[in-house]
This record gives structure tokens, C-alpha cells and sequence, in this order.
């Protein structure tokens, strides 16, 4: 892989039209045919993982790593990829409906690699990743019952989940307490998705009951950060357990809220701009120039090494934000932020990725998440919308 200086001349710093040419080249050209899907009669699963040489691993199939595959693919044909996106997440979607989807309504957590249920608990996590991709599927396919399947979860999920402190029940596999924001993000994120391809006023209700949610409950009041974990109530869980913050989730909570600031939501500006604040401040190693796992409110280091999605989170904070705003720091922080994911795809099959970084510098060796592509695709996304607009403007 190229290094920087190979890409663009030292006297010439990248625009985001540059960088957005070189990640839909790499998105398009390598990713989305490495992880195409495979149909075996009606049973259509993409992969879960490859080795960091492309080899296929024969494991079991989490139900939100195939609706983010759905997600991915249905942005993948947006931005105009020629290849048969469509086919593959219409297939995904109608083979999650029929096999993964349980008789309350809720979906299972995992396939075999076979496309047999492997394990049938239900997870609020998976459970905001179907939302998101019918959100996505039924819009791209123009497909309205995949809109039903949604109202008919987020129902389920009313019903047998909703709790009074506002929050939900994390179902059959994560204990809880504590509650975790993520869920509740992932769920934000997918109401929010919702909203944008139905225009149905019900989504617009949960994604703003989401926000308040997170303003009363999930920011620390004195530093502006986004906390991670909660005792029963959905107050902060006593001493350190309660003071950790991920600089990723603050970004990805800021990105999200400059989408609803663009609903009219009164408090959301504010929310990003306390949220990416701190997490430029406390949690990017200047040295590696990557986003780190953790911190606590003080700004102390509790997790230095540093993992793929909270670089593609940074990415979409920073273009969201200098879409609003204009402001060259902004565009200046995506191209910081693209720099540190490159360092990613520096692998011996093109198309894949590293996962971990640890804080010495070196990788961890382990096969690619699929559930990466999700953040990959969607930060690219973001960079080739804001580079398309930057032109316009």
C-alpha cells in the first residue's frame, strides 16, 4: 500500500475529493467483492470473517453481522457500485425474515455456517441492527413490507423490553445491570435510519425519546463525555466502572446528534460538540494519530491500544461537523482521521483488514470482522457525500 507521501505531493495536502477517490477505490475495487455473500438454495449468508490473507473461516454467523452486511451493501449501491448489491441484501433480508426471526417476534443471535439457527437467544443488540438494515433494505429495494417487519420488532420491543427508566432490557445474553448506552445507541442510530425512509412520525418520536434519553442519563455532567455503563436506575455505576468513556462511542453519539440537529432537535449541537471535544482532547494518541479505546472522565488512559471502528468514527464526526459548520479544523480532522484507518488496510490481502492496535504499535493477529464493514462503509459514505457537496458548494 501506498504511504501518504506517495499519495499526494508533500507541497499539496489532500482534499476530501482526494481522499474520497481513494476510499471508494478501495471500497469498491477490493471490499465489496471480497465479502460477497453465498447462496445455497434458500439460504443466503455473507461471511463472517477472512484471514488477513482473504481465506474464508467456516464459523457461525451473528445475526447483526449480516444485517450490517445488508446496511453495507444497500450504501455500496448509493454510492454506484456496479455489482449485484441489490440481489445479495434482498436475499439477506428475506432470509433473516424467514429463518431468523422467532415466534415473539424477536431475532435469534447466530446461524451455523450451514444457515441453521445456532443459537436462539435474543439480543437488543441484533435487534437494532435488523431495524437498521430493513430501514436500509426497504428503502432501496423499495420494498414496503420490509418497513412492517420493522414496526412490527420495534412493537415487540415496547412490549417485552421497555423499560420504566426510559431505557430498554438487553435481553437473553448480556447481564444486566449494568445497561450499556451502546445498545440504546445502535437502537438511535436505527430509528433515526427509519425516520429518513419512511417519513412515519413514529420513528421521529423514538429517536428524539433516545436523545433525552441520552442527555438525562448517559453524559457525565462534569466533563461533557459520553459514559458507558448503569446500575438499574440508568445512573452511572459506582466508582471506576462508572468514569470509563470511549472515545469512539463520543464520536459516534456526535455524528448521530448532527444528524438530528437537522430534525430540529434543540439540544444536539450541543450534545456533538461536548462529545467531540472531549474525545479529541483525551482520546487520540497524537503520536499514532488513531483514536484510543479508553479513557476515564479525568482524561486518564485506561485502554491505550486502539481498535478499527473508533477510527471510522472520528472520520464521520469530523464530516458531519464540517458539513455544518465549514469549518477547515473539521476538514482537517477527517483528513487526520482518514490517515489513522489507512493504516487498517495495510494488509496482505487487499480488502481486508486489522482490527487491533496495540499501544506499543504492533497488531494483533487475528482473522477480519465482518462486523467491521459496517463502519468502514459507512464512514466512506460520509466522506464521499461531503466530498460530493464540498464540490457543489
Amino acid at each position: 500500500m501506498m504511504n501518504q507521501v506517495d499519495r499526494h505531493p508533500r507541497d499539496a495536502a489532500p482534499t476530501l475529493q482526494d481522499l474520497a477517490r481513494e476510499g471508494r477505490d478501495w471500497l469498491f475495487g477490493a471490499a465489496a467483492p471480497q465479502w460477497l455473500g453465498a447462496k445455497k438454495g434458500d439460504v443466503f449468508l455473507f461471511p463472517e470473517r477472512f484471514s488477513i490473507h482473504g481465506e474464508a473461516d467456516a464459523c457461525p454467523h451473528r445475526l447483526f453481522v449480516q444485517a450490517r452486511h445488508i446496511f453495507s451493501y444497500c450504501e455500496m449501491g448509493r454510492l454506484g457500485w456496479d455489482g449485484p448489491w441489490r440481489e445479495m441484501a434482498e436475499s439477506s433480508a428475506d432470509f433473516l425474515l424467514r429463518a431468523g426471526r422467532r415466534a415473539d417476534g424477536f431475532f435469534i443471535h447466530r446461524f451455523d455456517a450451514e444457515g441453521a439457527v445456532f443459537d436462539a437467544r435474543a439480543d437488543l443488540y441484533d435487534q437494532a441492527f435488523m431495524l437498521l438494515a430493513l430501514a436500509h433494505i426497504g428503502r432501496a429495494a423499495q420494498r414496503p413490507d420490509f418497513f412492517v417487519a420493522a414496526e412490527a420488532l420495534d412493537d415487540a420491543l415496547d412490549a417485552d423490553w421497555r423499560l420504566g427508566h426510559g431505557g430498554y432490557f438487553e435481553g437473553e445474553i448480556a447481564q444486566c445491570p449494568p445497561f450499556r448506552q451502546n445498545p440504546h445507541m445502535h437502537l438511535f442510530e436505527a430509528f433515526i435510519a427509519l425516520h429518513a425512509a419512511t417519513g412515519a412520525p413514529r420513528w421521529k418520536v423514538k429517536a428524539d425519546h433516545i436523545a433525552t434519553l441520552c442527555e438525562r442519563s448517559f453524559i457525565d455532567p462534569a466533563s461533557g463525555a459520553l459514559l458507558e455503563y448503569f446500575d438499574e436506575t440508568l445512573q452511572p455505576l459506582p466508582g471506576d466502572d462508572g468514569r470509563i468513556v470511549e472515545p469512539g462511542h463520543c464520536f459516534e453519539w456526535a455524528w448521530l446528534m448532527e444528524q438530528l440537529a437537522q430534525a430540529g432537535h434543540p439540544d444536539a449541537i450541543g450534545i456533538s460538540d461536548r462529545f467531540a471535544h472531549f474525545a479529541r482532547a483525551y482520546g487520540v494518541d497524537a503520536g499514532g494519530g488513531v483514536a484510543i479505546n479508553e479513557v476515564m472522565t479525568d482524561g486518564r488512559v485506561r485502554n491505550g491500544a486502539a481498535r478499527l471502528w473508533p477510527q471510522t468514527e472520528r472520520l464521520k464526526a469530523a464530516l458531519a461537523r464540517y458539513r455544518r459548520t465549514g469549518d477547515p479544523r473539521e476538514s482537517a480532522e477527517a483528513a487526520a482521521a482518514f490517515a489513522g484507518l489507512l493504516q487498517y488496510f495495510d494488509t496482505p490481502k487487499r480488502g481486508v483488514w486489522r482490527d487491533k492496535l496495540r499501544a506499543d504499535g504492533s497488531w494483533i493477529e487475528e482473522p477480519a470482522p465482518g462486523s467491521s464493514l459496517y463502519h468502514i462503509t459507512c464512514a466512506l459514505a460520509e466522506l464521499c457525500d461531503t466530498a460530493a457537496l464540498a464540490v457543489k458548494a
